[in-house]
Formats: structure tokens, C-alpha cells, sequence
């Protein structure tokens, strides 16, 4: 069992991913300010797979994704961009909720835990 911790992206305040025993978590990551709420989903999912890949894994081996969506409303414009980008036969368990997110201008923020390879 492999019990080092690495960080990737560490930064002052968090690193972009944390891995352990085989599992990465992906802090949240989200979009340009003020875009669209499909241009902040594309962002987000680009930096996942930016992250994952830094990290030696893929979106197939996405365990769990958590959204956070400022409005509720925009639940089907998000959908239609996670449905374009998560792997058919790989979906991960997810939950979407609403919150109020760090900034107005934040529409959507998505955090993941993966699997390693």
C-alpha cells in the first residue's frame, strides 16, 4: 500500500489535486467569471482533464463528481455539456446541487475524485 501523499498545483492556500493510496482528489475548479454557464462547464471539465492527466489518469476513472451550480435553472445547459464530455460506460456517481459559489460571477464549479492508474 502505497501511503506517500502527493500534492499537484500546490499553491498558498490548496493544491489543485491531492493523491493518495491510489485515489487523486480534484479540488473545484471553475470557469471564466462571468461567462456563459456552458462556457464555464467546458472550462471546468478542460481543467479536470488537464489535472487528471497531469496526474497519470483519466476521466474513465472518474469515481464520483460533485457540481455546484449557482442556479438550479441551468441545470439542463450544464447537463448538455457533462453529457458531450463524460465517457459513455464510464459515468461516475455524481451529485449537482446549488450554492452560492465564491464569486457572482461563478455559474458552475466541479469537483472529482479519480482513480489511479
Amino acid at each position: 500500500m502505497n501511503t506517500d501523499i502527493t500534492r499537484h498545483g500546490i499553491g498558498a492556500r490548496m493544491s489543485e489535486a491531492v493523491a493518495y493510496n491510489g485515489i487523486l482528489w480534484v479540488a473545484g475548479q471553475v470557469g471564466t467569471p462571468g461567462a456563459s454557464v456552458t462556457e464555464q462547464t467546458r472550462a471546468c471539465l478542460l481543467e479536470v482533464d488537464r489535472i487528471l492527466a497531469q496526474a497519470g489518469t483519466d476521466k474513465t476513472r472518474i469515481l464520483s463528481a460533485q457540481i455546484w451550480l449557482a442556479d438550479m435553472a441551468s441545470f439542463a445547459e450544464m447537463n448538455a455539456v457533462w453529457d458531450a464530455w463524460v465517457p459513455q460506460g464510464h459515468t461516475p456517481a455524481r451529485a449537482t446541487g446549488e450554492a452560492k459559489l465564491a464569486t457572482p460571477d461563478y455559474l458552475v464549479e466541479v469537483i472529482v475524485t479519480a482513480a489511479l492508474r
